[in-house]
């Protein structure tokens, strides 16, 4: 089994209220990915997801290439170990 990672990003371009937040949760069920994902005041998306790393790339490729590609103007991506916290993916609200 490979090792899992987290990754935690913030978008940015025109992420809210487009569907991003169900598109990032579909697409996480699909390939059995957890976390959440969260609209921000200043208007980006966070996102923490956490898979073994390939999951994870293709996930992100997914996110970034899906109905949601003319929406993101840029997305910052930092790398770590997974916490193993979450049981599953879910949008978050506060």
């Amino acid at each position: 089994m490979a090792n899992k990672r987290r990754v935690h990003v913030f978008y940015s371009g025109r992420v809210q209220g487009v569907g991003f937040r169900v598109t990032a949760e579909e697409v996480a069920e699909e390939l059995e990915v957890v976390g959440w994902v969260k609209n921000l005041r200043d208007g980006r998306v966070e996102l923490v997801a956490e898979a073994d790393e390939a999951t994870l790339q293709q996930y992100l490729d997914s996110v970034r290439n899906g109905p949601m590609k003319n929406f993101i103007a840029s997305a910052e991506a930092t790398w770590g170990p997974a916490t193993s916290v979450f049981n599953e993916f879910a949008i978050r609200y506060t």
